[in-house]
């Protein structure tokens, strides 16, 4: 079956994003979230006969949408692994990686992925379908403190404890099996007026959870710092703050906590130069695609 890649996922700063990485015609790149195929087109339209490009995406339903170049090579796997793939194929060092981070809009359209405050759909929320742990069996088999903590660090909800007891208690007669299920055992926590917030903030925590998000975005930082050549440039989008935070502190200091040690002069050395300013959506991408209204671009050159 044939996707327009526009359709599956609306690409975000598509131009932004790609010309971050300085492309050389003969370079060879990196796209992380390869998804509709969009960054990676604009990366294929910009690279020489003897330029490469990589992919990595998880989700089987990307499968669909690999670019049928003998310059190209779509790797399904998660790009925790990016040091790791990257060498079956004999590549050590790369000239530029893009990152294009959170869910795409295909794995939000379809129901079943359960991804979406918008459809009523079995608790999954797996970016890659085979993984073992689902949205059911966090807000199932988790314990209440682990469950708070998931509330509290990834959905940055006050009420995380409120949220997590309410569970506990609603599971003991039955499974919480489905969305509408979920949402009406924590009803009392969604007031109206903000519910549509509060939810996507649930949502957003059960989904970092299941897929390690955070975890997967650290390994993949401190890889690409190895993988880049000098010169050789990240360009990364971001969705929402904890995500952002991890990204700017390790471009700015090469690690996500702490200062870098100072030498006897109190001067400090960082691997990465920070290129131009954080750039968001205009407003007119914004209005086309709404998706975009939370995103941020970071561009950083190895030195």
């Amino acid at each position: 079956m044939e996707h327009n890649e526009y359709e599956y996922h609306n690409p975000v700063l598509l131009k932004e994003t790609v010309d971050g990485l300085n492309i050389k015609p003969d370079g060879v790149y990196v796209d992380v979230t390869f998804g509709g195929g969009g960054h990676s087109k604009e990366i294929m339209r910009r690279l020489g006969p003897n330029g490469k490009l990589f992919a990595f995406d998880q989700d089987t339903d990307a499968l669909a949408n690999a670019l049928d170049d003998e310059r190209f090579t779509l790797i399904n796997e998660n790009f925790r692994f990016i040091k790791r793939f990257l060498r079956v194929y004999g590549i050590k060092q790369v000239d530029g990686i893009l990152g294009d981070f959170g869910v795409s809009s295909h794995q939000f359209d379809v129901a079943e992925r359960g991804f979406s405050t918008r459809f009523e759909a079995d608790l999954d929320m797996r970016m890659n379908q085979n993984g073992n742990l689902s949205a059911y069996e966090v807000i199932n088999d988790y314990e209440e403190n682990a469950l708070s903590k998931v509330f509290f660090s990834y959905g940055e909800l006050s009420n995380a404890r409120g949220l997590a007891a309410a569970i506990v208690t609603a599971r003991k007669t039955e499974p919480i099996k489905n969305s509408e299920q979920l949402k009406k055992v924590l009803a009392k926590f969604l007031p109206a007026h903000k519910s549509n917030k509060i939810l996507a903030q649930i949502y957003q925590a059960i989904r970092i959870e299941v897929n390690q998000e955070i975890d997967v975005l650290r390994e993949f930082l401190e890889q690409s710092l190895e993988l880049l050549k000098p010169g050789g440039r990240l360009s990364v989008i971001s969705y929402h703050s904890l995500e952002d935070r991890l990204v700017k502190r390790f471009i700015k200091n090469g690690m996500f906590e702490g200062e870098p040690e100072r030498d006897f002069y109190g001067r400090f050395e960082v691997p990465f130069d920070t290129i131009g300013k954080l750039i968001v959506p205009s407003a007119e991408e914004i209005k086309i695609n709404n998706r975009a209204r939370s995103a941020k671009l970071r561009i950083a050159e190895k030195k």
